[in-house]
């Protein structure tokens, strides 16, 4: 099978080639606190190395990636925030996540929720106000912004008064935290038809009016069928709904139909290799196959200032899966972030954030934290 690169539209021949007892001390401190993302890339070059190059020294100018815009979703570090610190002597909760990943040189931090474990400072359920300012304390603590959140989207539409409610009370959290975005882990629908993501875009051109007022950016993250084929024309099935396609990707038409000031995306940059991979050809209105690959840095490229955040996650090439692709830590796999980060530019303004879904492990529990310094060292080592 042939793979298809990002610089290119026709396929080519795959190539890719403490002193104290951590347990005894936090114990104190709960006590306490109680108190108080067909082929993949292809034609793309290996990924980066996981040093830096000679002559790295030469000034932050050359970095892809400046210091303070290296993020990583706290769902890669989920076995670690959710871990009992009563018994492990490794980082567990926020607190000591968040100054292990500063210790890393993180400066940047996307939650997936705010919960830990019970036995962690603060208690399971940081959802609150009160939680908020916690863990504002601690981010300011170890020098770390709070970049986004995959948390709660409204289910209802129209809206119920609970939902916007609850919406509401996400928008207060994010703004204690210091959040510029807010979002979401999922698509805005699972629909192919185009009927139902003219809804949904009713959906979120209201909440994200609801969210600029509040001085957030709301932001919807994709996986890979988000960017398949919209079904919007041709013969209609049974039901009357679309057999075909113009050519035109899912959310392409998710950013045609959105108001640009107030609905944001976030690439996750693995899914849309995937999808890279797997949708490649659509059968047009007039039931011709066509071929179309999906370049996602062009993507961003025509849309710049709609995706202020990515997900940063690599993989090697699996063309046994359905999805081309086996996730591996970032910079370990064949996606090639260099010429990805290259082509979108402006690196002032996007936030790339490290994610590996796999990276906790039931027999080596540091690993999603040895995955994360590994993630960090190789988006550092990313030069111009």
């Amino acid at each position: 099978m042939t793979a298809f690169n990002d610089e290119s539209a026709t396929g080519d021949a795959l190539r890719r080639t403490l002193g104290v007892s951590r347990r005894r001390f936090l114990s104190t401190c709960t006590a306490a606190a109680t108190a108080a993302v067909a082929a993949p890339v292809f034609g793309a070059s290996p990924a980066l190395a996981q040093t830096a190059p000679p002559g790295s020294d030469r000034g932050e100018g050359l970095a892809l990636v400046p210091s303070d815009k290296r993020g990583i979703i706290l769902y890669t570090v989920r076995d670690a925030t959710g871990r009992d610190p009563l018994a492990s002597d490794l980082p567990s909760g926020f607190r000591e996540v968040f100054k292990e990943l500063a210790r890393y040189g993180y400066r940047q931090v996307e939650f997936a929720g705010y919960g830990q474990h019970a036995n962690a400072p603060g208690g399971a359920n940081l959802e609150s106000v009160e939680g908020a300012k916690m863990l504002r304390s601690w981010l300011d603590e170890y020098g770390l912004r709070a970049q986004g959140n995959h948390g709660f989207i409204p289910g209802s539409w129209p809206l119920t008064q609970s939902d916007l409610d609850t919406f509401k009370k996400h928008l207060e959290i994010a703004n204690i935290l210091g959040m510029e975005h807010m979002g979401t882990g999922g698509d805005p629908t699972g629909s192919a038809y185009r009927a139902d993501w003219d809804t949904a875009a009713d959906k979120w051109n209201t909440l994200g009016a609801i969210a600029g007022k509040a001085g957030i950016k709301l932001y919807t993250h994709n996986h890979d069928a988000a960017y398949g084929f919209l079904l919007d024309g041709g013969p209609l099935d049974a039901q009357g709904r679309p057999t075909r396609s113009s050519g035109i990707r899912k959310l392409e038409y998710f950013l045609q139909v959105t108001d640009p000031k107030t609905v944001w995306l976030e690439m996750d940059i693995f899914w849309a290799h995937v999808a890279q991979y797997k949708f490649h050809t659509h059968t047009a209105h007039d039931g011709s196959e066509q071929e179309n690959v999906f370049d996602p840095a062009a993507l961003v490229r025509a849309h710049n200032k709609r995706y202020p955040l990515f997900h940063a996650k690599d993989g090697t090439v699996n063309t046994t899966n359905g999805m081309g692709y086996d996730m591996v830590p970032f910079g370990e796999g064949v996606i090639d972030y260099r010429t990805f980060f290259s082509r979108v530019g402006a690196k002032n303004y996007h936030n790339p954030m490290v994610e590996q879904d796999n990276a906790p492990s039931s027999t080596d529990l540091g690993q999603s934290l040895k995955h994360a310094r590994i993630g960090y060292d190789n988006m550092a080592a990313l030069r111009e």
